[in-house]
């Protein structure tokens, strides 16, 4: 078996559509293409299309949605186990990240630990949904209103999720998606930001065109802005036709496809490894919906590195999502200490998860795992 951690599930259909962009429009930049993946999107998030606005990745919408909703030097609560691209963007909007602890069950931010560290600069939670898991929405929402806070919400594995019914996306105040290549979809790369705060909306909307004001309008009517003001700082953050044509076939294919295919294989793995001593999954809600972008599970006793080499020898990919930034040496070199986050650094160890995995591919893995932890 040649066996992948992850990979983009992509065919004739994505390529298609990428040919139509080349050939018939000849336009590669932002224009109708993105306009109509930002309204297809709308739709499905059950949105007005001027509160989704499509960029080149999800580190692009993560900055972009600080600079817009927090103030340049004031600090935003983030939990250290995440991709450091979470931490650079706070960092790239001219804001501080506030390294906090995890939740034991869950890996998602722990607000008693997020508590201890407001200070009078604080301004903003970024609730990081990790491994699809939306787990502690609703207090993070009660916590932010008691502390007065904006809420960021990373929902890079997040995309087509359900909380209690309602689509990660579809409610809250800023909601960030990642569309890179192995993603829930993909653009290749990609993300958006979504919000129903005007003004946030209208910041993030211009930002990413190098805050030109009013550039997307002119851009998705054909033309260009040669007469302009600019009065924030911007990038080039925009997402291409290209790149949008692509997503708006994969969005397609998520409910029938990409989405069942991810619930089925996380089930398989769920129901052969259950009950053993030495290894824990993360809880879920049953009440949510999880749509898993990856599939990481707790070796416990020390075994971890044994274990992985094991499965390596066996040809079996593992991966290690992620090393807590309070680790690295920009955001702190282990100071302060955050002893949940650093155990479960220890023992987290991600399988390989995508729709391109067969059901007898899960089944080897099992096996090789359960024979491996024997």
């Amino acid at each position: 078996m040649n066996i992948r951690l992850s990979r983009s599930i992509v065919g004739d259909a994505e390529a298609q559509a990428v040919r139509r962009v080349l050939i018939e429009d000849g336009y590669l930049g932002m224009g109708t293409e993105v306009r109509l993946f930002e309204e297809e999107l709308a739709a499905y998030l059950e949105r007005a299309p001027d509160q989704v606005m499509a960029v080149n990745s999800g580190t692009a919408a993560l900055h972009l949605a600080v600079q817009a909703a927090v103030e340049p030097g004031y600090e935003v609560l983030v939990p250290s186990l995440t991709f450091v691209a979470s931490f650079q963007a706070i960092g790239a909007a001219g804001c501080v990240p506030v390294a906090c602890d995890a939740r034991e069950d869950s890996a998602t931010i722990d607000l008693n630990d997020a508590a201890t560290r407001i200070t009078p600069r604080t301004r903003a939670i970024m609730p990081v949904h990790y491994a699809s898991n939306p787990a502690g929405l609703d207090a993070t929402r009660e916590f932010a209103r008691k502390h007065k806070l904006r809420i960021i919400e990373d929902a890079a594995h997040a995309f087509g999720c359900r909380h209690q019914g309602r689509r990660i996306g579809s409610f809250g105040d800023v909601i960030c998606f990642s569309f890179d290549g192995i993603k829930n979809i993909t653009c290749g790369e990609g993300g958006c930001i979504v919000t129903a705060d005007p003004e946030t909306a209208r910041r993030c909307r211009d930002a990413r065109l190098l805050a030109v004001q009013n550039d997307t309008q002119v851009r998705y009517a054909g033309a260009r802005s040669w007469d302009f003001d600019v009065t924030d700082q911007g990038y080039r953050y925009h997402m291409s036709n290209i790149m949008a044509a692509i997503g708006r076939v994969q969005l397609g294919r998520l409910e029938n496809e990409f989405g069942p295919r991810r619930v089925r294989l996380a089930a398989i793995y769920r129901e052969r490894l259950a009950n053993l001593l030495d290894l824990a999954f993360f809880q879920n809600n049953p009440e949510d919906e999880i749509i898993p972008h990856i599939m990481p599970v707790r070796v416990l006793h020390g075994r971890r590195d044994t274990i992985k080499a094991a499965l390596a020898e066996a040809g079996i990919p593992t991966g290690m999502h992620y090393k807590p930034n309070h680790l690295l040496s920009r955001y702190g070199g282990g100071k302060p200490a955050l002893p949940v986050t650093e155990r479960l650094y220890s023992e987290l160890m991600t399988l390989p998860l995508h729709p391109g995995l067969s059901e007898d591919e899960v089944g080897h893995i099992c096996a090789v795992l359960r024979n491996a932890l024997r």
